[in-house]
């Protein structure tokens, strides 16, 4: 501090000036360790109350919500992987591409149902004989939940921890998909039904041929509905008590 001048009014003020600082930082001192204590109490009451309405804690919260999003990862992931799983399910069922619907549209008026129904279902095939690929990064994503997401989604809607994987892994999950959905299509033959079916608009007068990226369309459309069925498992364990089977399930979502 600085050294006060030698006159005396001067002085006098600065001596007044300089007790007026050291109240204050005393007043601030005992201000901050009161509002310490007030908010030790406060977190102590929120505790009591907490154990009062037998509410799980935050370690409690993460290991449910953790466990909820892998049985519906191993849920969702089970039921697009059998036969039918997307085509089985109007809610997922891989269309045509919508680029070459008009050509879908004049084939089936000119008799060539079945090579068009052929076709789609092998794109469907692909996306459920691929689809157990994508377990592992689940589970990953599922490690990684750290207490502020676990308390997000709690708070969320009922495909909050859905929204969150998807979050987490679609762009991941789409590179590592993509050569599987492309594999599977070869061995279902996706590409060879495709060429059958476009050979046939050759009969049909003004019928522009369009191109489009069957491995993209196909690993889109199964993500899409991979995530829409682990979204509904989700939605089951948050609100039917006996979708919650086991009681960490049952502590949580209560």
């Amino acid at each position: 501090m600085a050294t006060p001048p030698n006159y005396p009014e001067t002085q006098e003020r600065y001596s007044m000036r300089r007790s007026s600082v050291i109240i204050l930082l005393l007043s601030l001192l005992f201000a901050s360790a009161a509002h310490a204590g007030l908010l030790d109490k406060l977190r102590e009451y929120r505790e009591k109350d907490r154990q009062s309405r037998n509410e799980p804690d935050t370690d409690t919260i993460v290991s449910g919500l953790k466990e909820a999003l892998s049985i519906g990862a191993r849920n969702g992931v089970k039921a697009v992987s059998q036969v039918d799983g997307y085509f089985g399910n109007p809610l997922i069922r891989i269309p045509m591409p919508e680029k070459i619907q008009r050509i879908e549209r004049a084939l089936r008026k000119a008799g060539f149902n079945k090579e068009v129904d052929k076709f789609i279902l092998s794109m469907n095939r692909a996306a459920e004989k691929a689809a157990p690929e994508a377990l592992t990064l689940f589970v990953d994503a599922v490690k990684e939940m750290t207490i502020p997401d676990a308390l997000k989604i709690l708070r969320g809607n009922d495909t909050a921890a859905t929204d969150y994987l998807r979050s987490k892994t679609f762009g991941e999950l789409y590179q590592s998909f993509k050569p599987s959905i492309s594999s599977s299509m070869n061995d279902v033959g996706v590409t060879r039904t495709f060429k059958e079916m476009m050979d046939k608009t050759r009969h049909i007068p003004f019928l522009k041929k369009e191109s489009v990226d069957l491995d993209h369309y196909v690993t889109s459309k199964a993500l899409d509905g991979l995530f829409t069925v682990v979204g509904q498992e989700e939605t089951k364990i948050r609100k039917d008590p006996a979708a919650r089977v086991t009681e960490l399930l049952k502590t949580v979502f209560k």
